[in-house]
């Protein structure tokens, strides 16, 4: 054999392919619903939870009476009644009203005991005396004629009577109230509360309490807003207070002055209340 043909065969030996590593297989077995198991280790697929939708914020700004919701405590119902008062004669009380009321500015408290003051300015009237946010506002059983007058006017259009009023002055834009119920134990169960707009026009703003299981997230609640014009009654009955919070935003535009009068119904302190609504 020449010595090319032995080198070739030689080179040839060296060259014979390599035996490949023998791969495991799949069975059909082996395959089952949501895992699949490759020889030590195992991976597990989990179904993702479903999506949850945000709920579009509804709009309420026409007359009428609105089931906002039913649940386990009950109904929660609004009432609104725009034009309430004429454009001439709530001009009228709006300045009387700005000018004479005694108002000033409530400092509240908050959990730790920190002070602050209210981003309003506040009156009250009412035989008894009115506490929330670990603040009190003491008895004041002298009524103008003008409120008394406006008091009546306001059993007479909603069927129901009330003792005390709470009165507000947001004197622009940045003035506020947050996210609250009026919920306190001496308004009693399932208060029925009355509020009259005067001046400028401010968003009124509700959101529904948010289920046990989502442990106060309000991200996935309902929510409502409803423009209160100049002159403008709207009426929270039934279990709104419960089931439901509301709110006057800051706003970073300009808005003037607005009024709103708060008629409800006070009875005695608890001697040991268990809590306080905070504003």
């Amino acid at each position: 054999m020449s010595d090319k043909r032995q080198r070739a065969r030689v080179q040839g030996s060296w060259a014979k392919p390599l035996h490949k590593a023998q791969q495991p297989t799949v069975s059909a077995k082996d395959v089952q619903s949501g895992s699949w198991k490759y020889g030590p280790r195992s991976f597990e697929f989990n179904q993702p939870d479903p999506i949850r939708e945000i709920p579009a914020e509804k709009l309420i700004e026409n007359a009428g009476d609105y089931e906002i919701s039913q649940g386990p405590t009950g109904v929660s119902r609004l009432r609104l009644i725009p034009g309430f008062l004429q454009q001439e004669e709530a001009d009228w009380m709006f300045s009387k009203l700005l000018t004479e009321l005694p108002w000033s500015q409530k400092t509240n408290f908050r959990m730790m005991g920190d002070a602050y003051e209210e981003p309003r300015l506040t009156c009250w009237y009412g035989e008894l005396p009115y506490t929330y946010s670990r603040s009190t506002m003491e008895a004041n059983a002298q009524w103008p004629p003008v409120l008394s007058s406006l008091r009546l006017a306001v059993e007479q259009k909603s069927g129901h009577t009330f003792n005390s009023l709470l009165c507000n002055l947001y004197r622009d834009g940045k003035d506020s109230i947050g996210w609250h119920s009026d919920s306190e134990p001496s308004l009693g169960p399932q208060p029925t509360i009355a509020s009259l707009s005067l001046g400028d026009t401010r968003v009124f703003s509700l959101r529904k309490q948010p289920l046990p299981e989502d442990n106060g997230d309000y991200s996935y609640v309902e929510r409502i807003r409803i423009p209160l014009a100049h002159g403008t009654l709207l009426l929270m009955e039934g279990c709104t207070q419960e089931d439901w919070q509301h709110q006057v935003a800051k706003e970073y535009h300009d808005r003037g002055p607005r009024i709103n009068l708060t008629f409800r119904t006070i009875y005695p302190e608890p001697e040991s209340p268990s809590w306080r609504s905070v504003r």
